[in-house]
């Protein structure tokens, strides 16, 4: 495992146009990534220039000071960035006439992260944690504090779904979006080491759930994930104990990180001995297969909060993560041609055989899924985890069965997506009340995932598709045209 850059704290001065208020947001941004020559001499210059979507604060100097190296708030996600990204902002108190408050940010760095049993390495940014000192216009009201941690922030869920048969004689696909899912415990989030900040009486944070399941052999399977596998979820994680970096396979990893690959692991491979029959415990106790032997389907489902979003996927369907400009896969597919998971099934007695393109034993275009007990044990149910924090900059998620990805890139799905969430707002924005964004299915959202399905069908899509579009930016503001 390569060394952790450590922390840095960055002392940063905002020139306001009003004095800091409980309703003011604090939204610092660096667009672009600070030169190593200009961290030795501990100074940087920014301009920052209002974008069409959000209001962004003048940056002025930035004064790079020393933080506590002991601060261990590391964490790799499957991307690469050349920026800087601040997610969170928390109050420490007042001196001086400024407020002193902690941003959490994203640094660019290499590092080793856990792919189930294989490992696998990758680049990316990692959090870090900094300290920003925020000039009042005011000195009078340097007393409020209107800064929110990121943890206490509210999470809408802005989201929309559709799910069609296509060119398909049979529907086999199914869709959840379940908002306001549950209260999970913060220490998910944090660990146990905790930020400095935030208030004792945060012990929850809200979440919402999104899951596609692309069945074949039948529907069977993938509607009872679709029923079952969210409550699944909520039973292990009210059973979660905290396992302080318990080593997996003699690699000592992030508490967090383990925390949600158990829960997810125990959530699916509860859910597959369900639909086998063999689940012998429970209230979802299952003595008789819920279908045949040769049915089966994929799993890819998404956990939504204000922090973070952590993605399990079993199969071939996928999560694609818009972060500013920024493409970011939250899943990797499980391809019996994968290096690593053609060593799996080879190693286990498996054949993998071309025919129609890789295929386990010439029958399955997928190396993990729920069901499928006549390819037990080279088919499994155990997903992959990312446990990735937002980023101001995120945009929107796109969940989606292989019927899309067929047919368009990751890159062409996010911008569509994005597009398309622009296009309605600058359409319909003064005709619908922020207020009423999160009660319901999101149109901007719905009209994104339309779109991209009317899309992937022109394209020769011969597959059901089903697609979930997450928009992940609570407030957009649109310059008016004059």
């Amino acid at each position: 495992m390569e060394q952790i850059t450590p922390a840095v704290a960055v002392a940063v001065s905002l020139t306001l146009d009003n004095p800091v208020s409980e309703n003011t947001p604090l939204n610092p941004d660096t667009e672009s990534a600070t030169k190593p020559d200009m961290l030795e001499t501990g100074l940087v210059s920014e301009n920052v220039q209002e974008s069409e979507e959000d209001e962004i604060l003048s940056i002025t100097t930035v004064n790079l000071l020393p933080l506590d190296p002991t601060s261990n708030l590391a964490l790799p996600l499957n991307t690469a960035s050349e920026t800087s990204l601040p997610i969170a902002v928390e109050i420490e108190g007042t001196e001086n006439g400024q407020i002193l408050a902690k941003v959490i940010s994203l640094e660019e760095r290499s590092s080793k992260r856990r792919l189930s049993d294989e490992g696998c390495s990758s680049s990316g940014p990692t959090i870090k944690a900094s300290v920003v000192a925020v000039k009042l216009s005011n000195e009078k009201d340097s007393n409020k504090s209107g800064v929110k941690s990121v943890f206490e922030l509210d999470c809408l869920p802005l989201w929309g779904s559709v799910s069609v048969i296509g060119h398909r004689p049979e529907m086999e696909d199914s869709v959840m979006a379940v908002p306001d899912f549950m209260k999970i415990p913060i220490k998910m989030f944090i660990g146990d080491s905790g930020i400095n900040g935030i208030s004792q009486t945060l012990t929850h944070l809200t979440s919402h759930f999104f899951g596609v399941y692309d069945g074949h052999g039948g529907s069977q399977v993938a509607n009872y994930c679709r029923d079952r596998l969210h409550l699944a979820l909520v039973e292990e994680l009210k059973n979660v104990k905290d396992i302080n970096n318990v080593p997996i396979n003699g690699i000592s990893g992030d508490t967090r990180q383990v925390q949600w690959e158990k829960v997810f692991t125990d959530c699916f491979l509860k859910v597959d001995e369900e639909v086998s029959g063999k689940s012998q415990s429970g209230a979802h106790c299952n003595s008789q297969p819920v279908a045949a032997e040769t049915v089966g389907s994929t799993a890819v489902v998404a956990v939504v909060c204000s922090s973070h979003i952590i993605v399990a996927n079993c199969g071939d369907s996928r999560a694609v993560l818009y972060r500013g400009k920024e493409v970011v896969a939250l899943s990797v597919d499980h391809k019996p041609n994968r290096e690593d998971e053609y060593a799996r099934i080879e190693a286990s007695g498996g054949k993998v055989i071309p025919w129609n393109g890789h295929r386990v034993f010439g029958v399955l275009a997928m190396s993990r899924a729920i069901g499928d007990r006549y390819l037990k044990p080279w088919i499994i149910p155990e997903p992959e985890i990312m446990f990735v924090p937002r980023a101001r900059e995120d945009e929107c998620l796109v969940l989606a069965t292989d019927g899309l990805w067929d047919v368009m890139t990751n890159e062409e799905v996010c911008e569509v997506a994005r597009k398309r969430i622009l296009i309605w707002h600058k359409k319909n924005g003064t005709n619908y009340p922020l207020a009423d964004r999160g009660r319901g299915v999101d149109l901007a959202a719905q009209a994104a995932a339309d779109y991209l399905s009317n899309l992937a069908i022109q394209k020769g899509s011969k597959d059901n598709i089903s697609i979930i579009v997450v928009d992940l930016k609570a407030q957009r503001k649109f310059k008016s045209k004059s």
